[in-house]
């Protein structure tokens, strides 16, 4: 039988010792004073075993992971007429990059891109009756863990340096993909990937996504289908311009976050998140790339 703790435990003894743990992101101030030398893994299994090592309980940003969240309650609640509005290719490009939009006529490529993410916002915001309360209490709900909040020093953070995400905004306007106001949209978006989480918590928020669309409650919080659609737009665009290169090195659905966050699964399976704050070139995180890669490797647990 598999051993999962001896696995995190030589994936976890690795990266201790790599003396190249990346860059922290430092656009947003204030997520460029956290410690590198973070790193933990947290594993659930679709049986609800767990297994933990090192900083696997320690909160972080989880930034751009949200956006699987907020496409999934955006999602619950239009359905297909989503995919009016965006598209579901990977864009090959980086995450903030604006002349596929303009070129595109203001359909964003998917939605973990910037302007996909902004769009879902909107639609949010148009679907809900108080957008930020109610989609906190829908990640609250996912993971079954009242204690998760957003920072609100971080999303103002991110609101006083955001101008490429403002640029992105009001380019949507123009084309007519944004119906509320861009203050309002951007105001949700912010605070939406100030969510903060830790990786125990962030493997029980994507339980459903294993799970046929069934959170750790057992309730259905997505269809089935939908469950497998979002797993391939996270297998082939959850990486912006890596995205390639981890279905190559690791072979699983996944979403990165510049905190340092990766989640990644296994329909069926197990979910495994992974936080090492330090990045590569691409904005993912250097350590988690590198520790899932192991972990598919030794486990020989992929989709592939």
């Amino acid at each position: 039988m598999l051993d999962y703790q001896e696995v995190l435990n030589t994936i976890y003894a690795n990266a201790i010792q790599e003396k190249n743990k990346g860059i922290v992101a430092s656009y947003i101030p204030e997520l460029k004073h956290i410690d590198a030398s973070n790193f933990g893994i947290h594993l659930r299994l679709i049986t609800g075993k767990t297994y933990n090592v090192g900083q696997a309980e320690t909160h972080f940003s989880i930034q751009s992971i949200s956006k699987v969240l907020s496409l999934a309650y955006a999602f619950s609640l239009v359905g297909n007429k989503l995919w009016q509005r965006l598209d579901v290719e990977p864009s090959g490009n980086p995450f903030n990059h604006l002349a596929l939009l303009e070129l595109e006529h203001g359909i964003p490529r998917n939605p973990f891109i910037n302007s996909g993410a902004i769009v879902i916002a909107d639609i949010l915001i148009s679907n809900l009756k108080n957008p930020k309360e109610d989609f906190l209490n829908y990640v609250r709900d996912l993971t079954n863990d009242t204690s998760i909040n957003f920072n609100k020093k971080v999303a103002q953070s991110e609101k006083n340096t955001g101008f490429t995400n403002y640029a992105a905004a009001n380019l949507l306007k123009s084309f007519n993909n944004l119906e509320n106001p861009v203050e309002d949209v951007l105001d949700f978006y912010f605070h939406q990937c100030a969510i903060e989480m830790n990786c125990t918590q962030l493997s029980n928020a994507f339980f459903a996504f294993a799970n046929q669309g069934k959170c750790v409650l057992n309730k259905t919080r997505l269809t089935s289908s939908q469950a497998k659609r979002i797993n391939a737009i996270m297998l082939t665009c959850g990486f912006y311009d890596e995205a390639g290169e981890f279905a190559f090195e690791v072979g699983l659905p996944g979403k990165s976050g510049v905190g340092g966050g990766i989640v990644a699964l296994l329909p069926n399976e197990f979910v495994i998140s992974v936080w090492s704050p330090g990045l590569n070139d691409k904005g993912n995180s250097k350590l988690g790339m590198q520790a899932l890669e192991q972990f598919t490797t030794l486990t020989k647990r992929s989709i592939f």
